[in-house]
């Protein structure tokens, strides 16, 4: 009988194993996939989460860059250096995630790869997690299995509205060390290109509307206009799941934490910060609830609504207003001077986006009015 067993094995599953493992908590992560594994993604990360843990994620970082890139439908290209501490890390979801579980193993987590949990069942006051050739037992849970999460289901949540995203690898023969976001091309969406050693990844976030399935020709076109040779490169798709709203995190004796509780931006598709700040709360309150506080879980809901749910609903309303006209959006904000090192000081956690939308949105608002 193990004190949490936690589903899924990328950054949000990792940090909760990780912080329940140096409080002395016995953890089992379970992973469908044979670990390490690829993962499309950004692998964009703020370098404030190294506050959260109490070791270096240097060996865990591909790249690193300041310098920030915008352009409008392949041109009115501005560019900016992000004035924060730390630049901003680039990884490799196969090296970060894998990298974060040996922590956890360090501080004694057992890790299991290549086990899908085929159900779950819950015992009076423990889980039963079922695996196709065994059946684990825990007196907590927490999903960590991402976007499409089965977890969440099977515990009662309401399935997430999932849009279709894509990442490739391309050479990067140019050396541009700049992250780029270009927006025009993809709508309700944008397209983003950031270095990673001598390559590229470039990928399609869509964070509202409706869904598309094949990203292949925007991504082609992107890829003609800067120089990077698409061909042999494959797409790979994955599902986004951005914040809705308010809502439960909790329920008997389980979390969910990252993708799995909807925890991406809705203006910029971040998803590791969150995904990582969701698993270390988690960690503390389940921590917490075996040390018998009664009302443990239902305070990681609170917290994370507060901490990072209501911020979100900015994102919200400032990715939605964006989104309306969105090229009056990138020549009226994202081409200020002082844009690139708002969000940046965001993505760093110096300033929230309550603290940058009002006038954002004012500014927005007033270019859609007539007359004003």
């Amino acid at each position: 009988m193990y004190d949490c067993i936690i589903v899924g094995g990328g950054p949000a599953g990792g940090a909760a194993a990780y912080h329940l493992a140096r409080r002395q908590r016995s953890v089992l992560v379970l992973e469908k996939a044979a670990l390490p594994r690829s993962k499309p993604c950004t692998g964009a990360v703020s370098p404030t989460v190294g506050q959260w843990f109490d070791f270096d994620f240097q060996p865990a970082i591909t790249d690193t860059t300041r310098t920030v890139r915008y352009s409008w439908q392949l041109s009115e290209a501005v560019e900016a250096e992000l004035s924060i501490p730390e630049p901003i890390w680039l990884v490799e979801r196969r090296v970060f995630d894998q990298y974060l579980l040996q922590q956890a193993q360090q501080k004694g987590a057992i890790l299991i790869d290549q086990t899908p949990v085929t159900g779950i069942t819950f015992q009076g006051d423990y889980w039963q997690i079922h695996t196709a050739t065994t059946t684990y037992g825990a007196r907590y849970l927490i999903a960590a299995d991402g976007a499409n999460s089965q977890m969440a289901q099977w515990l009662g949540f309401k399935p997430k509205v999932g849009r279709t995203a894509a990442v490739m690898t391309v050479p990067n023969p140019t050396g541009d060390r700049a992250a780029h976001f270009e927006f025009g091309l993809v709508k309700n969406g944008y397209l983003w290109s950031f270095p990673k050693g001598d390559q590229r990844t470039v990928g399609v976030a869509l964070v509202r509307g409706s869904d598309r399935a094949n990203w292949e020709p925007i991504l082609q076109q992107y890829c003609a206009a800067h120089g990077l040779q698409l061909a042999n490169c494959p797409i790979q798709y994955h599902p986004l799941c951005v914040w809705e709203g308010q809502q439960p995190l909790h329920t008997h004796h389980a979390l969910l934490v990252g993708e799995a509780a909807g925890l991406v931006d809705p203006f910029s598709a971040e998803g590791i910060r969150p995904a990582l700040y969701s698993g270390m709360r988690a960690a503390e309150a389940i921590d917490a609830a075996l040390g018998g506080e009664a009302d443990a879980l239902a305070t990681y809901s609170k917290t994370l609504q507060e901490e990072w749910g209501t911020d979100l609903v900015w994102a919200q309303r400032l990715a939605g207003l964006f989104h309306r006209m969105p090229g009056v959006g990138y020549r009226l904000a994202l081409k200020r001077p002082s844009a690139t090192q708002r969000l940046g000081q965001v993505l760093c956690g110096e300033l929230r986006y309550r603290d940058i939308a009002g006038r954002a949105i004012q500014r927005l608002s007033s270019a859609l009015i007539p007359g004003r």
